[in-house]
């Protein structure tokens, strides 16, 4: 197991401790996400019991359910808790960037519809400002070419996300993912807005304003638990 994957899966465990009996908890997507739902059904056999889980993407509910862990709909009622991964975590401002998994749509639905967000995340995960990779910007089909275009015209470099198949990749709700370089983003609030008045986008992996709360595993072998 690498550094950085021990870094995770501390702070995932770290995370999975937190859930308390009966609670209604979001279940992210990804590496980071797994090993919670991973160290979730651990607790499960051990006797924790949970109202359910709502998973960000098929991938996860495929996963919690060969776990046996119990899924629950979004809109049963306000979560508990969400845990989650990030791919960036802004310093300071805890500002995120998500998404580069494809689930970027049904991560913010379900992080936006928690009481409280856990984000989980190895400290490389920590950078003083958003946009060290890629940004990734969900589309619909319709007009895909002049979106990107638009998309260009902000400053951005999108690039069409392809799948292992050599076509157009598509997430779970079965839209396209442009993946936008930008360097360091200095207004992320501006970025944000100005993405999402563009006819055929809809989502961006930003998550700003979310004040989640971080578990950060670190090479040490400690996990920080980082308050906004």
């Amino acid at each position: 197991m690498s550094g950085q994957d021990r870094q995770k899966r501390q702070a995932a465990e770290a995370a999975a401790a937190l859930v308390e009996p009966g609670m209604l908890i979001g279940l992210g997507s990804g590496s980071t996400a797994a090993l919670v739902v991973e160290a979730l059904a651990a607790r499960q056999a051990a006797g924790l019991r949970i109202a359910g889980g709502v998973p960000t993407s098929e991938g996860t509910a495929t996963l919690a359910r060969r776990l046996g862990l119990p899924l629950a709909e979004l809109d049963e009622r306000p979560l508990d808790l969400a845990i989650d991964g990030a791919d960036e975590v802004e310093e300071g401002s805890f500002a995120l960037l998500k998404g580069r998994g494809g689930a970027l749509l049904r991560e913010k639905m379900v992080a936006t519809a928690a009481r409280r967000l856990l984000i989980v995340i190895d400290e490389g995960k920590l950078v003083p400002r958003l946009g060290r990779g890629v940004l990734p910007v969900e589309l619909v089909d319709f007009g895909q070419r002049a979106t990107l275009a638009r998309l260009a015209a902000l400053g951005l470099t999108p690039t069409l996300r392809q799948g292992k198949d050599g076509r157009p990749f598509r997430s779970d709700g079965g839209h396209l993912i442009a993946d936008c370089a930008t360097g360091p983003i200095a207004d992320a609030a501006a970025l944000d807005r100005a993405l999402h008045a563009i006819p055929g986008v809809v989502e961006t992996g930003l998550f700003l304003g979310l004040a989640p709360q971080l578990l950060v595993g670190t090479a040490d072998g400690r996990v920080l638990t980082l308050d906004s």
